[in-house]
């Protein structure tokens, strides 16, 4: 029987508050973006001294720094590219993220000392692309979206031990191949290639006929239109026994965009779950419930299985605009003092709210807000303006400790 390899749980960070949350949450590497030459211009991202810390932090904390570098580049971009890699060169991640071949060769030139991922958008799909990229130095290549967990298997078998796999386990899918669409690029100029898609495939559409302009008749699917390129988001905790038989290496999280609240749920509910999978499948299968409910709590469009059990049909597609967020995020504990749990105000609660402190370990503990005050010790009943730092007590004896982060629940 052959022994079973645990993956490393991969997330995804927009900012250096959120590597950090990753990694405290359970995440084993964090994908980031600098502030070029990555696919999410929209996020955050990172400026040279943000990385360095950030990569400072994961290998104090025993974890990895992966850089995003997988645009299509054009000519212009090249030069640049160089002198990016001659920055990265000094900071040392482990390991870049790459589609372009001639980014690729830049890399191998520039930086040989450190590990090149090949990014899902290069349409990974076959056992001999993935022999392709080993045979010209890459250590990982990430799959495309495309694939059957028997596809991946069979990538497995016929590939050296050496190159490792790297699959989205969580997250938005995408309407296209792995991101190859042009449809942000022709309704908006913004380039999906190049990290500025404005998601064409999340709005409302009508249908027009050549002979009728202006007569809009919609395709009934709700009151709110029809979002007939809009995907359901992937979801696999439930499969994680398939994906690791499967020979998968790493579980990627998507979502760079996303807040601390978002990352950190996701990371510690997969995290939680592949461990005690490892430890007993009867009680990873027992804890379903709990961990359905942590996924099923961050923001989010309803979930599918994507491509993994056979090509995805009308039941991943997601007739609706809006996305299921049935926790707000109120803030993560950055410090406590005197008691009080110092928060940075990311939505309006009041004294006397019930909140939930969800903690890195797993545990979720029901607490009401004794007290608010500002940072000038002025008392508030409720902080409506967001982004103020606040310190904040609970009633009872509740240890908070930073990092902790503060939730609700709608409706509650």
């Amino acid at each position: 029987m052959s022994i079973k390899k645990k993956p490393e749980i991969l997330a995804p960070a927009g900012s250096l508050e959120i590597l950090k949350t990753a990694i405290i949450y359970g995440a084993d590497a964090v994908y980031i973006g600098g502030e070029a030459y990555g696919l999410r211009a929209a996020a955050h991202n990172f400026d040279t001294e943000e990385m360095r810390e950030g990569i400072t932090f994961a290998h104090e904390h025993g974890a990895l720094v992966f850089v995003t570098a997988n645009i299509y580049a054009h000519n212009p971009d090249l030069d640049g590219v160089r002198e990016y890699f001659k920055e990265l060169k000094e900071l040392k991640p482990d390991a870049v993220l790459i589609a372009d071949p001639g980014v690729f060769t830049i890399a191998k030139e520039i930086i040989p000392e450190i590990p090149i991922h090949i990014s899902t958008q290069s349409n990974n799909v076959n056992y001999e692309t993935f022999k392709f990229w080993h045979s010209l130095g890459a250590e990982r290549v990430v799959t495309g979206r495309e694939l059957s967990l028997e596809e991946i298997s069979q990538i497995r078998e016929n590939v050296p031990d050496g190159l490792e796999i790297e699959t989205f386990a969580h997250g938005a899918m995408c309407m296209s191949y792995s991101g190859r669409c042009l449809m942000s690029n022709y309704m908006t100029g913004r380039d999906a290639n190049k990290g500025a898609c404005t998601h064409p495939c999340r709005w409302s559409y009508s249908l027009v006929e050549e002979q009728r302009p202006g007569e809009y008749m919609p395709v009934f699917e709700n009151e709110r239109g029809t979002f007939i390129f809009n995907s359901k988001d992937l979801c696999m905790i439930e499969h994680i026994p398939e994906l690791v038989e499967a020979g998968v290496d790493s579980l990627k999280i998507e979502g760079r965009m996303k807040t601390a609240l978002y990352v950190a749920t996701v990371v510690r509910a997969y995290r939680k779950a592949l461990d005690m999978y490892f430890d007993s499948e009867e009680d990873y299968r027992a804890h379903m419930p709990y961990f359905m409910r942590e996924v099923e709590s961050s923001s989010r469009r309803k979930y599918c299985t994507g491509f993994f059990f056979g090509q995805a049909g009308e039941e991943s597609m997601y007739y609706e605009a809006e996305r299921v967020a049935p926790m707000t995020y109120m803030g993560t504990v950055e410090a406590v003092k005197d008691g009080c749990a110092v928060i940075t105000q990311k939505n309006k609660f009041s004294v006397g709210d019930s909140l939930e402190l969800m903690k890195p370990s797993g545990e979720n503990l029901i607490v009401k807000v004794e007290s608010i005050m500002d940072e000038d010790g002025n008392e508030m009943e409720s902080c409506p303006h967001p982004k103020q730092r606040l310190f904040v007590s609970f009633a009872g004896d509740v240890k908070v400790e930073e990092y902790d982060i503060l939730r609700r629940e709608e409706n509650k």
